[in-house]
């Protein structure tokens, strides 16, 4: 019995240490655990979204403005759609911004960078709201597309010189 509360004592210590440690990793991968936070949905086509994953950061000027909520394939014209759920307080971003699919270093995580537009009201520009379209885009740019483009254009560099000094000769 005398060791018992020191049991209970230590027992406890370990229960917070394990929620401490489940909350870090929570905010670690990003993930959120209030839910009370007010989003509005607007929505952007890419013609190549890379390795873009839901819940993927949203950003201007690398601060955190939302998160990819959902991707999807459009029926028609079967180009990605993405869903982008954008924090209510950030209710000021132009209809003529651009959206871009940026990757964090080297090969890092791919998220949305948002570059503000111009906003006038006489030139007939809106704040985005709640279904609109972001029209501006830029796709990902995937390493292996430009590490082959580059190894192509070589061998056809090359393939191009050597018939240049065959017909010198």
């Amino acid at each position: 019995m005398k060791y018992a509360k020191a049991e209970v004592l230590v027992g406890l210590f370990m229960l917070l240490g394990i929620i401490a440690a489940t909350v870090l990793a929570l905010k670690v991968a990003g993930l959120v655990l209030d839910t009370d936070t007010k989003n509005y949905r607007v929505y952007a086509k890419f013609e190549n979204i890379g390795s873009l994953r839901v819940r993927a950061p949203v950003r201007i000027g690398g601060v955190l403005i939302g998160r990819v909520t959902a991707i999807t394939l459009d029926k028609e014209t079967l180009s990605p759609v993405v869903e982008i759920g954008i924090e209510n307080r950030y209710s000021t971003i132009s209809s003529e911004s651009k959206a871009s699919i940026q990757t964090a270093g080297i090969i890092g995580e791919q998220y949305i960078s948002i570059t503000p537009g111009f906003y006038d009201e006489e030139m007939g520009t809106t704040y985005l709201k709640d279904g609109d379209y972001i029209k501006d885009t830029g796709s990902a740019l995937v390493l292996e597309e430009l590490i082959s483009k580059f190894v192509f254009n070589s061998e056809q560099d090359k393939k191009k010189e050597a018939e240049k000094e065959a017909e010198t000769n």
